[in-house]
């Protein structure tokens, strides 16, 4: 799209994920022709044969809106699933194929997906899940209709037109057809699915025509596929090959013969609050420009831009642009439009492209705030940095431009161009913490736990500046205006932010997009997209590129200037918001920033831990992060690597649907997205976590195991940047999705159970909360403690920091009301680890088990959790989805020790044959499906009380899972141990650990006796 001047600074509303974000290189050279005729009258609208066109039939996949071959690829990347597996399935069988008798409505939805999920997976020799396609083709966010073609569908209509829409299209699972388009726009509509008959069939083109009563050389016919316009071309309908929706429509602009797109790119009527008075700015501008035409002034406001109000205006045939400050008490220091004109006054002559400034006017009484005015430039910006559209080459161009423009702005001399006193010299990074600081707290509405770490963590590690320079402040993809020929910075705009600094922050921040998702709502990502594929560089050789033209060795901490820059990210957004709830934001989509203040503050955590860790790993190994222990166990026997296998899961199902409310027992019959993150899942645990299994034993052995595994905070990455954590986070205790996936406990169970085939995240828990004996007295502004504890769980980690301490406040009080729990930071005089606790002989390193003495240990009364008594209720409360969780996960244990073992048997020979012909062996398989099979609708069902009803209506049914699911656990991972003989003893399979924790868990959920005797008791009061 054309380009515009508007103050980004976290200003990006809303993208269409499939919607190309620039025009394609096609139509250089009528650019800027189209430019300067927008204001132009209309022309007569006959072709060059001399007959008027009468009306514009559009295609509506590839057309209106993203194909469906677009979709595919975009969704194929994301998914790893081998590109081109959807567009050649959708093409087999030509006429016959299910795709073409879908859209002919000759099979259901139901019956395509089956048959075309089949094709799909024998095509990629993989599972593909073809709903999960399905439901992004369809979704409301992909299915948007591209607004160059709504408007050009309005012009077409105003000069007296008729428009129609001819699609291959389908009936959803509602039995209503797809079709994701104001049908008023149309004068007629044609969709296969209603007609019995596709195009190319000729038959359809010939119905639209009788439809719109013309002949075929009075109609205009737009398609994406060859096939369907050579059919339109063989009865004389004049076509159009859509490629690119944008490059279309300046070809109907050519054979109609008028305008279709009569405003700027980007703006809209100037929104109420955002009002200036146009009398006195026309005056302003005819003084400053020396216009003495009386002419009426245009003006419109751009619409992205949440920091200042931008404005487009046209006067006397000139484009300008104006920005001001919004309206209202402002933030101190904010909004600065004097610093942007001065610098880009100054850098004008410099070889940086900057905009043409012209004015810098502080006389509030002109609009109501300081404004400047600059030149409006025509060009492109590119406003989703995965740049959909362009071919990878291209792609990688675009960024290696912005990447030398970065390095001419940091080569500028800020003495030569009048900058030294830009900014002051030397510790910048303090300054903007101090800065960002004070803004946070100005605009902080709530309190946000990540930001309060990082305020306090960033200022402890600041690295050291090695160097002043000019730096942008904001320097993204989208506050670039691009050349329409070819990869080339016109104008870099938004300098709100700059001043003298370390440069190394805006490499960082020009990194942004790098770390975000696509489907993040305010600034776009990628890093749930393939780079390779894209031809966009990774942010590390990004950096290495900087680095090299500028001359510098790469810096070591990049996660601290990551870190830095998502928490000045996460207060800008704060400030966004805080204007929102005032009406001073200047986009309409600032309200929606309120909700990812939070989402950013705990990105920018997550790189602090990181650069926490790499300052970890490169402390000398004699001096290990561990705490002191007075007992350590003797070194282990080293295990043996295993080969990667895949393993299966979960049996697949056919699809159903599930009725409101059912229970799901099927993973196939979970809701869309559900279904598609459980093959998310699925995929991850068989690319990632399956392979690195070999690694984490052996390191679970050496020396090292009380340190974190590199590789496991690898694994943690990954699923973070795969939307694959906190997954347990139950619906009702997080409604927003803040911070999980918002599971019922139900779909969390089939997860669970997925997760389980692992043997990494085993969990213990105290069975009894009364039981807790641990003392906690007040003494003076604090509570002292004592207590002798086992099995306490991660204490040994080096990174472990904070203890959530259980003990009795009133021993005298009731026996529910008289735990308390404290939260105690590991430093604190008086806490001593015994030893770490082996299970098995198995220490669990570097987490572990340890035995733990807390004598006199003081801790601040505010560390109290809730309120004195209330630790048994927070100890039940905090269970959520966890009643289920170890239950799903013995189920996954016993699902992949069934594979292992159905293949084990499969392989061997023992007394002349093979062991799966033993009859003892196929009646040990047949009772453990049984007796999974069984389990597994026994959890499902008390997970499905527990969404229906609550927690308290399921207790029967939650202890009778933890009866039966450890038990049955234990039973099936024996027989599979049986049938491999002493390996299945060993390390060299998963066999050994998954036993241990399924007979530790007949401890760690309660013993089993607790939950007989709960059944019993509840058998007896209900059931007589």
């Amino acid at each position: 799209m054309t380009g515009c001047y508007f103050s980004l600074g976290l200003t990006m509303c809303v993208r269409n994920c499939f919607q190309s974000s620039c025009l394609q290189w096609a139509w250089r050279t009528t650019f800027l022709k189209h430019i300067q005729r927008r204001h132009q009258g209309s022309h007569g609208w006959t072709h060059l044969g001399g007959s008027t066109y009468k009306a514009v039939i559009f295609d509506m996949g590839g057309v209106l809106i993203p194909s469906p071959g677009r979709v595919a690829a975009e969704w194929e990347v994301q998914n790893r699933i081998p590109s081109g597996t959807i567009l050649k399935a959708l093409v087999e069988g030509g006429e016959n194929g299910p795709w073409m008798r879908f859209m002919r409505a000759e099979i259901t939805a139901e019956g395509f997906l089956r048959e075309f999920g089949r094709l799909c997976s024998e095509m990629s020799k993989t599972s593909v899940p073809v709903d999960s396609f399905f439901s992004l083709l369809t979704s409301e966010r992909v299915a948007k209709q591209f607004p160059v073609m709504t408007e050009a569908i309005t012009q077409i209509r105003a000069k007296g037109l008729r428009t129609a829409v001819l699609s291959n299209n389908f009936y959803l699972p509602n039995q209503k057809s797809f079709l994701p388009l104001d049908r008023k726009q149309f004068d007629v509509v044609v969709e296969s699915c209603v007609e019995g008959i596709c195009k190319p069939d000729l038959r359809i083109y010939k119905l639209c025509l009788e439809r719109l009563g013309l002949q075929p050389s009075e109609s205009i016919f737009l398609d994406d596929l060859g096939p369907n316009l050579k059919a339109a071309a063989s009865l004389g309908i004049h076509i159009i090959k859509v490629n690119d929706p944008e490059t279309a429509v300046k070809e109907l602009e050519a054979l109609l013969g008028f305008t279709l797109r009569v405003g700027v790119p980007n703006t809209q009527p100037v929104r109420k609050t955002m009002e200036i008075p146009k009398d006195s700015l026309e005056k302003y501008l005819k003084d400053l420009l020396g216009i003495q035409t009386t002419g009426p002034l245009e003006l419109l406001q751009f619409d992205h831009g949440q920091s200042n109000p931008t404005y487009y205006i046209r006067l006397a045939n000139r484009d300008l642009v104006l920005r001001k400050k919004p309206p209202g008490t402002l933030l101190p220091s904010a909004h600065a439009i004097e610093r942007e004109f001065r610098i880009m006054k100054a850098l004008a002559n410099t070889g940086v492209p900057v905009p043409n400034v012209l004015d810098l006017c502080e006389d509030s009484s002109v609009v109501g705030t300081p404004f400047y005015v600059m030149e409006y430039c025509p060009g492109l910006i590119y406003k989703d940095p995965s740049l959909p559209g362009l071919e990878p080459s291209h792609r990688r161009a675009i960024y290696t431009a912005m990447n030398t423009v970065l390095c001419k702005i940091h080569s500028v001399d800020p003495q030569a161009v009048g900058l030294e006193d830009y900014g002051k010299q030397g510790a910048y990074i303090p300054r903007q913490m101090r800065t960002w600081v004070k803004q946070y707290r100005a605009s902080e509405t709530s309190t946000i736990p990540a930001m309060e770490r990082l305020i306090e963590w960033l200022p402890l590690h600041l690295p050291h500046q090695q160097r002043t320079t000019v730096v942008h402040g904001d320097f993204r993809l989208d506050n670039l205006v691009f050349h329409p020929e070819k990869p080339e910075v016109l104008a870099v705009l938004d300098w709100e932010l700059s001043t003298l600094g370390d440069p190394l922050v805006d490499v960082a921040y020009s990194c942004l997009a790098h770390y975000l998702p696509s489907s993040f709502p305010v600034l776009r990502g990628f890093n749930d997209c393939d780079l390779t594929q894209l031809g966009i560089p990774a942010a590390e050789e990004y950096f290495r590129m900087y680095c090299l033209q500028m001359g510098l060795p790469p810096t070591e901490n990049w996660n601290f200037y990551m870190a830095f820059s998502f928490f000045r990210v996460a207060a800008i957004l704060q400030g966004v918001y805080k204007r929102s709830l005032t009406g001073q934001a200047s986009s309409a989509h600032a309200e929606q920033t309120g909700k990812l203040t939070e989402f950013v503050s705990n990105l920018a955590w997550d790189f602090a831990v990181k650069e926490g860790f790499r300052v970890f790993k490169e402390m000398p190994f004699k001096n290990p992060l561990t705490r002191s222990c007075h007992t350590w166990a003797r070194p282990q026997s080293r295990w043996y690597p295993i080969g990667t296998r895949s393993y299966s899961s979960v049996p697949e199902a056919s699809p159903a649907r599930a009725s409101r409310g059912g229970l799901v027992i099927s993973p196939e019959s979970l809701s869309p997205p559900v279904r598609e993150l459980y093959h998310r899942l699925k995929h991850f645990m068989e690319q990632h976590v399956y392979p690195a299994e070999p690694e984490l034993q052996s390191h679970q052995a050496s020396a090292a195991r009380w340190s974190p595994s590199p590789l496991i905070e690898n694994l943690k990455e990954k699923a973070k940047a795969e939307g694959l954590w906190n997954l347990f986070l139950p619906l009702e205790a997080d409604p927003e999705k803040k911070y999980g996936a918002g599971l019922t406990n139900v779909e969390y169970a089939h997860l669970c159970e997925l997760m389980g085939t692992s043997l990494y995240a085993p969990e213990v828990a105290s069975s009894d909360a009364t039981n807790i004996e641990a003392s906690i007295r007040e003494e003076d502004s604090f509570y002292v403690i004592n207590g002798h504890k086992w099995w306490i769980t991660g204490i040994l980690d080096p990174r472990c920091q904070l203890c959530v301490f259980m003990g009795k406040t009133d021993p005298h009080a009731p026996r529910h009301q008289q735990q308390s729990v404290l939260l105690v930071p590991m430093d604190t005089p008086g806490i001593k680890i015994i030893r770490p606790l082996t299970v098995y002989g198995l220490e669990d390193a570097p987490g572990g088990h340890g035995e733990v003495r807390f004598e006199h240990v003081r801790v601040p009364k505010e560390n109290m959790v809730l309120g004195p008594g209330r630790g048994f209720e927070i100890a039940q409360g905090r269970l959520g989805p966890g009643r289920i969780h170890h239950c799903m996960r013995l189920i996954g244990f016993s699902e992949r020790a069934l594979a292992l073992m159905k293949a084990r048997v499969k392989s061997r020979v023992a007394f002349g044959k093979p062991l799966v012909e033993q009859g003892t062996v196929l009646a040990d398989i047949a009772q453990s499906r049984v007796e999974i099979e069984q389990a597994r609708l026994l959890v499902l069902r008390a997970a499905h009380l527990m969404d229906l009803a609550g927690n308290k209506a399921a207790a029967l049914d939650i202890a009778m899972i933890k009866m039966v699911a450890p038990s049955m656990a234990s039973r099936v991972i024996d027989r599979a141990i049986q049938a491999f003989g002493a390996a299945g003893l060993s390390g060299d399979y998963p066999l050994a650990q998954f036993f241990t924790w399924a007979r530790a868990l007949r401890f760690a959920d309660g013993p089993d006796e607790v939950h007989r005797a709960t059944v019993a008791k509840l058998e007896l009061k209900h059931r007589i």
